[in-house]
C-alpha cells in the first residue's frame, strides 16, 4: 500500500450489539448517506463455524473538489464502486469489514476496516473501531489528493454515524410496534448462503 493519510477513531454506541449488526444491513438508504446510490450482495456464505462472509457492491457518487475539476477530464466518472467484505462472528459477537474503491484507484485509494465489538461486560454497548488509509498516485498532485480525501473521509464519518444511528431507530420503533415479526427479521440475517468463493477476505 502506498503511504498517505491516516485515519483512526473509536465510538461507542448505546446499543446491544445484535441490534447494530441488524442495522448495519439496514442502514441504506438514509437521508444522511444520499451519495451511496447502490448496494448489491455478490457473496454471501455461512461457514461450519457459525460465521458469515459477505461480499457486497456499492455505488457512490464522487465529487470532485473544485481544483480538481480544473485538472482531470471532464469525462472522468462521478461514480465511484466499492467492494465491502464483511465477516460477523456470531461467537465472539464482533462484525469487522474492510472497504476499498475499486475504480479511481490511481487518483484516490481509499482502504477502511472496522470492527464493531459486543462490550462483555457492557452487554447493552457496542464499541466501533474504525481506520482508513488514504493514498495517491498522481504525481505532483498526491499531497493535496491525501488531504482532501482525508478531510471528506472525516466528514462522511459523522453522516454515517448518523445513518446508522437512524436505522437503529427505526429498528427500535418497529420492535416496540411488531416484536415477533422483529425478531424474526433478526434470526433470519444471516440465513442466505451461496457456494462461490470472493477473492479475499479480511
Amino acid at each position: 500500500m502506498m503511504m498517505g493519510k491516516y485515519f483512526f477513531s473509536e465510538t461507542d454506541i448505546k446499543s446491544p450489539w445484535d441490534q447494530v449488526l441488524a442495522a448495519f444491513w439496514l442502514r441504506y438508504p438514509n437521508p444522511y448517506s444520499t451519495h451511496v446510490l447502490t448496494e448489491d450482495v455478490v457473496f454471501r456464505e455461512v461457514t461450519p463455524d457459525n460465521q458469515l462472509l459477505s461480499r457486497r457492491l456499492l455505488t457512490k457518487t464522487n465529487r470532485l473538489p473544485r481544483w480538481a475539476e480544473r485538472v482531470f477530464p471532464g469525462n472522468l466518472s462521478r461514480s465511484v464502486y466499492i467492494i465491502e467484505d464483511s465477516v460477523v462472528d456470531l461467537q465472539n459477537r464482533s462484525l469487522t469489514t474492510l472497504t476499498w474503491n475499486v475504480n479511481h484507484a490511481k487518483l484516490m485509494r481509499v482502504v477502511e476496516r472496522c470492527v464493531f465489538a459486543g462490550e462483555q461486560d457492557r452487554p447493552v454497548w457496542t464499541r466501533i473501531t474504525r481506520e482508513a488509509w488514504i493514498s495517491s498516485g498522481v504525481f505532483g498532485l498526491s499531497r493535496p489528493i491525501q488531504e482532501f480525501g482525508w478531510a471528506r473521509f472525516r466528514s462522511n464519518q459523522v453522516k454515517a454515524m448518523k445513518g446508522l444511528e437512524h436505522a437503529l431507530s427505526n429498528l427500535q420503533k418497529a420492535s416496540a410496534v411488531c416484536p415477533g415479526d422483529s425478531a424474526e427479521k433478526h434470526k433470519n440475517i444471516d440465513s442466505a448462503s451461496k457456494t462461490q468463493k470472493p477473492q479475499q477476505y479480511i
